[in-house]
């Protein structure tokens, strides 16, 4: 039997390192992919480098880095290690700089693509604390952080890159670090992964509803952008289905979203993960015990 004619559309995602994987061996010249250990941690680096390869798998130039974690609902496990190395990995990406914007993208009111905000809520802004407050609380040796979770433009009507600019142009920050969601075309890889990136990011990419692109071309500063999948195309998924015999003939699979039971638990954990990352990153002096009573 003939597949469906929706297994042939191309599998969405954000992770480049999947998008890499299907180049067959020895990877084409601007292409490379390197696994490191860092302590317990498998961190594997996608260097896109040519602009052949960044047409053909449609993300820009630039370092994807992608770090496996424990499941992100499971709240008993402790992943210390990993968040050091998201951290540090985080830290090696920024800039020298003194000050950064977190931008927290994505809908608070919808719970798969509610990381961002989520973020945003544990984040330590500090660019507000005048030198004498800082010096009392004991913070004026951190970075000048400020964070924020502009919504959508369902909500807002206006443009989420728009809003961006406007307060790059206002606040002057050296950086900005970018947090959303991601959509995978491995499922196992939900709530798996975090994805770590130089090159900023494009709202919405993965769904197909891609919105003003943030990056150093667009914002004239440096973007880092950090996510983890929460969303798998349901073609995608269906063709995954199909060597066990799976069966779909409804075009809806084309433009279905599918995410796990425990997306809820996904998002709060997978916010924690982040934001406690970041702030380590911003804030290298802090044990990870002093971020999470701050951010208390």
């Amino acid at each position: 039997m003939d597949k469906p004619s929706f297994f042939t559309c191309p599998a969405r995602s954000d992770i480049t390192l999947e998008l890499a994987s299907g180049f067959s061996q020895p990877l084409p010249e601007g292409l490379s992919v390197n696994t490191e250990k860092h302590g317990c941690v498998n961190i594997t680096c996608v260097s896109v480098t040519s602009s052949t390869v960044s047409k053909k798998i449609k993300k820009p130039q630039g370092r994807y880095i992608t770090i496996e974690t424990p499941p992100l609902w499971n709240s008993l496990l402790d992943p210390q290690d990993e968040i050091n190395a998201a951290a540090d990995c985080i830290r090696h990406l920024l800039p020298s700089c003194t000050s950064v914007l977190v931008v927290g993208l994505g809908n608070s009111s919808i719970t798969p693509d509610a990381l961002g905000p989520a973020v945003i809520e544990r984040i330590i802004a500090t660019r507000h604390l005048g030198k004498e407050l800082a010096a009392q609380l004991g913070l004026d040796s951190l970075r000048k952080t400020s964070a924020i979770a502009p919504g959508v433009m369902g909500q807002t009507g206006i443009e989420t890159g728009e809003i961006i600019q406007a307060l790059v142009n206002f606040i002057h920050p050296t950086a900005v670090i970018a947090v959303d969601a991601l959509a995978a075309q491995e499922y196992s890889r939900l709530g798996r992964t975090i994805q770590i990136a130089d090159n900023g990011i494009s709202p919405g990419s993965g769904v197909q509803n891609s919105r003003k692109e943030l990056s150093e071309k667009t914002l004239g500063v440096p973007v880092i952008s950090i996510g983890v999948p929460t969303v798998i195309d349901g073609a995608t998924l269906a063709a995954s289905f199909h060597s066990e015999n799976f069966d779909s003939h409804s075009s809806c699979a084309a433009c279905a979203m599918v995410t796990p039971r425990e997306i809820d638990r996904i998002i709060g954990h997978s916010a924690k993960f982040i934001s406690l990352a970041i702030n380590k990153a911003l804030y290298p002096q802090l044990s990870l015990e002093e971020i999470s009573f701050l951010c208390s």
